[in-house]
């Protein structure tokens, strides 16, 4: 097997350039998602924060904590301290961008609760690839400057790990964003429905661009070690 890293070719100019432009639209779309339906004030009339807790309590994660984050759509679940961490807008705000964030937020922590077979792969996953992601590029620039095939496939190896990753992560968002959907329309208030669906879906696009720039660069590592 061989590899050819000597110089910048066209093709990963492109790669680059393909990145840079899937990255940039998908964040200004579910940004400017988030703006509009943030200035609309849901239909439940209660913050984020408190959907968040009715969602949880209704849906047997009951025990899941609710705290605060800094920073803007910073929201997240830990899953190891069974949290949900709420950026301030999202965990006080009562828009139904807030709602819809909040409560996808808690389709996580229902997912562990109900033993969800993508979420549990998920985090198994997590110390493999954190390991994977700070170590793959010191192993394949090492491997292309030294010559050696074997170090520069360890460290493709490596990063097919982060590609995995975020394979598995796609379900698992969309399952929350189904649950949080679900349970939104539930409640009677169709305008948070429709709402985080828009919301929703345009996050759901940010996972969907890292899985296929991942994939990209993924192929074009492969490529470029079978150059002959």
């Amino acid at each position: 097997m061989h590899f050819a890293f000597g110089s910048i070719s066209p093709s990963y100019l492109a790669l680059i350039l393909f990145s840079t432009v899937l990255g940039m639209a998908t964040q200004a779309y579910i940004r400017s998602t988030y703006k509009k339906w943030s200035e609309v004030p849901s239909g439940l009339g209660r913050t984020g924060a408190d959907i968040a807790r009715r969602m949880l309590n209704e849906n047997g994660a009951g025990d899941c904590k609710i705290g605060t984050v800094a920073g803007s759509l910073t929201d997240h679940y830990n899953p190891s301290e069974n949290c949900l961490n709420l950026s301030s807008e999202n965990y006080s705000g009562g828009s139904v961008a807030s709602v819809a964030v909040a409560c996808h937020e808690a389709g996580h922590a229902v997912q562990t609760a109900k033993g969800y077979m993508f979420g549990k792969i998920r985090t198994a996953l997590v110390p493999v690839v954190n390991f994977a992601q700070g170590t793959w590029i010191i192993v394949f620039f090492a491997g292309v400057i030294m010559r050696l095939a074997g170090l520069v496939n360890v460290a493709i190896l490596l990063f097919a790990f982060s590609v995995l990753f975020q394979l598995v992560t796609l379900p698992v968002e969309i399952d929350a964003s189904r649950r949080a959907i679900k349970f939104l329309d539930s409640t009677g208030s169709a305008i948070d429905k429709q709402g985080a669906k828009s919301v929703l879906t345009a996050a759901a696009l940010t996972y969907v661009a890292a899985a296929l720039v991942s994939i990209a660069n993924l192929l074009y590592l492969l490529a470029r070690t079978n150059r002959r």
